[in-house]
């Protein structure tokens, strides 16, 4: 388990500089874990992420090894939301998987633990992890609690959806106010389901993480000693030589999206997975959009937190975790039980203890809150490629919706129609240009939507777009179409009035044009192309489809 370092004259140059960091020969003779760190001040779920971090270190060093602590980027995109910044989310996904691998493959690491809690962070951290491919664990910075407003449990998604209320004169300015001061009262992932925890509770699922990753508050002192055992687990995997390959596997992949389904998770899922997958060395036979509806079918949706429903993160940690949720899956013959996890066992080993102590926050099997899973992929002709929804999120009554269609080629001028009240009920808001190459970045429409529910307009329109949404969004919002308008798809095509069919029981998504008008259209078609320079200019070159993950060409 010595490092590359540590013996042989053809170090000796190599060693001067770990000297020159104040290194001892006993230092030199460990083990040396790359700790990849996304602590940053600008981001609420990231600030404490240096604690985090000295925590790992501390169970490293106890564990007989050498922490080295390096840097990642990071985008919040609660902050990034609804304006020009939010183009560089998901793009900051690739340059942070990049950036993790050449810290740890350029200093001789020999095993690594990733500390990351928001969107992008997580699953660039574990594309990293599957290239890189030595022993690796991760441990989050932990969930915040949920804000409180006038006796009522709310978070960003709230927030965003009064400020909806608002603007459509719903609420005072007072009111508004009280929410904005109230909604995220300690730092840590945004307290619902929303894309950082349902990555973070995937981790587990995945079996890249140790039980209580995705849940413990980050407030909680149990969130450090987590940190702690995660550093010393590491070692365990090193020792038993135990890879992200022997643990990414395909089984485990189908356990990840088995549980996604099961807790109603963000539909930013689809799209890491994906992508995760392919860095794993998955094919698309194997994890891809057309198997997600079949594992939905099998899969009950045990669990509805907000912004599905009024729970919390906080409350299904109080119910037992993601373990508890995988062993309600596991009895049912739902889950894969003998995948290899970062605890050194099987997953079965995992969860043979753990128990659901809330039958309403975590569903039994045979009491589900419905019989399929909480993500539905959509086809159809505006969707040939696929599209997604979080059908948990959707209201009853726009499970099936026709109405005409309101088209707009960026996120702003559709949100001028939404606030200036253009938008009326029976609608279908058409958002284009905004998909990974047409945006260039594929922008999150959390700002749209929530004006939408905030309007009170939730249960009679809906979004459509080649963009696609922040877990924290709810309503009959359908994202992910592909091919996008800037790839030549049928949205690019669409004109006000045109009659959009959406039926999400069925898993359709079609325009009622006919054949011969599609042909007439596209004749005089030329898709739009956004000015963009430096890095988004290179994304745009390189950035596949959202139904391959949006990642690079290879």
């Amino acid at each position: 388990m010595k490092n590359i370092f540590s013996e042989g004259v053809d170090m000796s140059s190599q060693r001067s500089l770990l000297r020159a960091l104040g290194w001892t020969d006993e230092e030199m003779n460990k083990p040396i874990v790359g700790i990849i760190c996304a602590q940053s001040d600008i981001i609420p779920g990231h600030i404490h992420l240096d604690m985090i971090a000295k925590a790992a270190s501390e169970g490293v060093i106890a564990a007989g090894g050498k922490p080295v602590i390096m840097p990642s980027i990071g985008v919040c995109d609660g902050i990034a939301m609804g304006h020009s910044g939010m183009r560089y989310s998901l793009p900051s996904r690739e340059i942070i998987a990049d950036s993790a691998e050449i810290l740890l493959r350029a200093h001789g690491v020999q095993a690594a633990v990733f500390i990351g809690n928001c969107d992008k962070i997580i699953p660039g951290m574990l594309m990293a992890a599957a290239r890189v491919n030595i022993p690796s664990i991760f441990v989050s910075g932990g969930p915040m609690l949920a804000g409180h407003v006038r006796g009522k449990k709310t978070s960003l998604s709230t927030m965003f959806e009064e400020v909806g209320a608002y603007n459509a004169g719903r609420i005072s300015a007072e009111e508004l106010k009280d929410f904005e001061c109230n909604a995220c009262p300690t730092c840590g992932s945004c307290s619902g389901m929303f894309t950082a925890n349902s990555l973070n509770c995937l981790c587990e699922a995945l079996g890249m993480a140790l039980p209580g990753n995705g849940t413990l508050p980050m407030v909680y002192s149990q969130r450090l000693a987590l940190a702690k055992r995660a550093g010393a687990a590491v070692m365990n995997l090193l020792e038993k030589n135990i890879r992200p390959s022997d643990i990414m596997t395909k089984a485990a992949f189908r356990n990840a999206e088995t549980v996604d389904m099961a807790i109603g998770a963000s539909t930013n899922t689809v799209l890491h997975l994906i992508a995760i997958a392919r860095e794993a060395g998955l094919s698309d036979k194997q994890v891809s959009v057309d198997i997600l509806n079949e594992i939905s079918e099998k899969t009950p949706n045990l669990c509805r937190l907000a912004p599905a429903g009024e729970h919390y993160i906080e409350e299904l940690n109080e119910a037992g975790g993601i373990s508890a949720v995988m062993k309600e899956l596991l009895d049912a013959g739902l889950l894969d039980g003998e995948v290899m996890t970062a605890s050194g066992v099987p997953l079965k080993e995992v969860v043979k203890n753990a128990h659901n102590l809330n039958p309403e926050i975590i569903r039994p099997v045979d009491k589900p809150y419905s019989a399929q899973g909480g993500l539905t992929i959509l086809k159809g002709n505006l969707a040939k490629e696929g599209s997604v929804v979080k059908k948990s999120a959707v209201d009853p009554k726009m499970l099936v919706h026709s109405g005409p269609a309101k088209c707009f080629d960026s996120e702003e001028d559709a949100m001028k129609a939404i606030s200036g009240g253009k938008i009326k009920a029976g609608d279908v808001v058409v958002i284009r240009y905004e998909g990974p190459l047409g945006g260039p970045g594929m922008r999150e429409m959390l700002t749209p939507t929530s004006a939408i529910v905030g309007a009170g307009l939730g249960d009679t329109v809906a979004l459509i777009t080649d963009g696609r949404f922040s877990g924290a969004t709810r309503g009959a919002a359908i994202g992910h179409v592909c091919p996008e308008a800037a790839a030549g798809g049928l949205i690019g095509i669409l004109k006000d009035g045109d009659i959009i069919d959406i039926d999400i029981t069925a898993c359709t998504l079609n325009a009622r044009l006919s054949d011969e008008e599609i042909a007439r259209r596209y004749a005089e078609f030329k898709p739009l192309v956004k000015p963009v320079t430096g890095y988004l200019a290179r994304y745009r070159q390189s950035v596949t489809s959202a139904s391959e993950g949006a990642v690079f060409r290879k």
